[in-house]
């Protein structure tokens, strides 16, 4: 979606999406039918392979949603082909440091800022129908490179990652955080933490995005000040509707 590198980034915005873990179109066209903005294939925790990746993204977006993949982990091993498949972003798993975040964005930038190479040909150069200038301008400024923020140390060290150059949104892996720290998510310590993000993101206008699991979850994450977020999975949204008609007709 053209506006969403934009309205991402209005104040007050919290753009709504799900993670989609399935290779299944038809899931697609329902969460588009649902009126959700935006869906992150996941990459890391689902069995996506290169192929349902692309499908998910072209599909998607064809539907008006955005697609932003989360890569498997923070090598950039996939992320030129993923990017060239014409992703709207990433999301990096795990960055967890400064350091680690420099190495994770060098991938995801055209040289000489970066070491992304052309791909004039690929879907995200329209085939080689769009020009070099604006294939390179649109994948440097124009795409969402997300960095996953999910220990400690991570959010204690957030102002440090958020300057690297090519960060432009974070995210907080609340469940992750978790189990790292070994408290959970509402322990005033984590709490502290991912409120010092938030900061930190607002003072430099980066957005910031989290994963929930429902509706009520969702609203208190917006007024909190995230400005996207994640509501369960397509999965999980099929197996718990599921569920729930089998146990209303059993009981």
């Amino acid at each position: 979606m053209p506006d969403f590198f934009d309205r991402v980034r209005e104040p007050g915005a919290c753009l709504l999406g799900t993670w989609a873990k399935l290779d299944s179109l038809e899931t697609l066209e329902m969460l588009a039918w649902a009126g959700f903005d935006f869906i992150v294939a996941d990459a890391e925790h689902a069995p996506h392979t290169f192929e349902s990746l692309y499908r998910t993204i072209v599909v998607a977006q064809g539907l008006g949603m955005v697609a932003l993949v989360r890569l498997p982990d923070a090598t950039g091993a996939d992320a030129q082909r993923v990017l060239d498949s014409g992703a709207d972003g990433v999301l990096v798993p795990r960055i967890r440091s400064a350091d680690h975040a420099r190495q994770a964005m060098d991938p995801l930038i055209f040289s000489p800022r970066g070491t992304r190479g052309m791909g004039i040909t690929s879907r995200a150069g329209r085939w080689g129908q769009r020009t070099i200038p604006d294939y390179v301008k649109a994948g440097d400024e124009r795409v969402l490179r997300v960095v996953q923020l999910e220990d400690p140390d991570a959010l204690e060290g957030a102002d440090a990652i958020l300057d690297i150059d090519g960060v432009n949104a974070a995210f907080v892996g609340m469940g992750d955080l978790s189990l790292v720290s070994g408290r959970p998510p509402s322990d005033p310590k984590n709490e502290a933490l991912v409120d010092g993000l938030l900061a930190s993101c607002m003072k430099r206008g980066i957005p910031c995005g989290t994963a929930v699991g429902d509706a009520a979850a969702a609203k208190r994450s917006q007024a909190r000040g995230f400005s996207f977020v994640m509501v369960s999975n397509d999965a999980s949204i099929f197996g718990r509707a599921a569920t729930e008609l089998v146990k209303g007709i059993k009981s």
